[in-house]
């Protein structure tokens, strides 16, 4: 139960869809304050939530939560539990950034600076959105897909699904890509705070040049790491040539009609880019808050003569607890 609370507070997921109800179930059988010592060294006092801590607001909602708790019983009071709610409220000013710490159930942590506001410097891309977590569940799960290949990730935003694969599936080049100035910057942080270390800026000819030569078989332990600025609208053929991507992944960037046409224009670019091998294996993940627009994409895709398939929706989820279900994944044929 405390690696539940645990696993759910570090990525600081709503407070409600944590397992509440089955810790007042335990203190009920039997009231013992050594269960919420336990929580409250899993979550407040975690290493992880020391040097990464989720906003105050949380942690402060959350002690507050978990002593109610602990009153409600005839445990013992537990003097820990209202010393870090006092820490908390010692605190500063909120901040208008936190940090989010996702254990993947390979055991490793991806840790995420975010914006605590949904839409922050005129952009949505400073917070990881539902798609981008399902989408690196599913790459998790499929690491074939991307071991010694080279992935192109279209709209990275913040960092959180790359720097999953990054650590777990062996990718020989990760290039993520976003086109807003804050978004990268962000990104290019939330990369180092996660040990890897990107290429210096590229300009584009550069980049395509040097690419060409790469060493096959190169340590897949630590791929190579690349951001760049990729405008869908202006980026050329040769271009995308250049990035020699095997696998393009993409999550919640069909959210705007403008948007789509743009993606699909992208897309286009793309399948003509390959003349001398394959196109990519594209795969897209969209949290379906509109479903017009939605079908839009998919209207789109066939306008565009794209051909696409929904990939089945994988049952065991690792580290989700809470995720939506409306969450799709397509298999793109450019």
């Amino acid at each position: 139960l405390a690696l539940r609370f645990q696993r759910r507070f570090l990525a600081a997921r709503p407070l409600r869809s944590l397992p509440w109800p089955e810790l007042e179930q335990s203190l009920r059988t039997a009231p013992d304050s050594a269960l919420l010592a336990d929580i409250l060294h899993k979550t407040i006092l975690h290493p992880l939530c020391v040097k990464y801590p989720p906003s105050a607001k949380y942690r402060r909602c959350f002690l507050t939560e978990l002593i109610k708790k602990l009153e409600s019983t005839a445990a013992e009071p537990l003097d820990e539990l209202y010393e870090a709610l006092a820490g908390v409220l010692k605190e500063e000013e909120e901040s208008t950034h936190c940090y989010k710490n996702y254990l993947l159930p390979s055991g490793e942590c991806v840790s995420l600076c975010e914006s605590t506001a949904l839409i922050s410097g005129g952009t949505t891309g400073l917070l990881t959105w539902e798609a981008a977590l399902h989408l690196a569940q599913w790459a998790l799960q499929n690491p074939g897909l991307f071991r010694d290949r080279t992935i192109l990730e279209l709209g990275s935003g913040i960092g959180f699904t790359g720097i999953a694969i990054c650590k777990t599936c062996q990718p020989r080049t990760f290039i993520f890509s976003d086109c807003h100035p804050r978004v990268l910057r962000q990104l290019r942080e939330n990369i180092q705070l996660n040990g890897f270390v990107p290429e210096p800026d590229v300009t584009w000819s550069t980049q395509t040049e040097s690419q060409g030569q790469e060493v096959e078989g190169q340590n897949c332990q630590n791929p190579k790491v690349i951001v760049a600025e990729l405008d869908w609208g202006s980026v050329t053929e040769k271009q995308l040539l250049g990035l020699r991507a095997d696998v393009v992944i993409a999550a919640d960037v069909v959210y705007d009609p403008e948007i789509i046409l743009a993606l699909i224009g992208m897309l286009q670019k793309l399948s003509t880019s390959r003349a001398d091998r394959k196109a990519p294996e594209v795969f897209i993940a969209s949290t379906i808050r509109n479903p017009d627009t939605y079908q839009l994409f998919q209207a789109e895709l066939d306008k565009a003569g794209i051909r696409w398939q929904v990939i089945p929706a994988h049952s065991s989820c690792n580290f989700l607890y809470d995720v939506q279900p409306d969450v799709t994944i397509l298999q793109l044929f450019i």
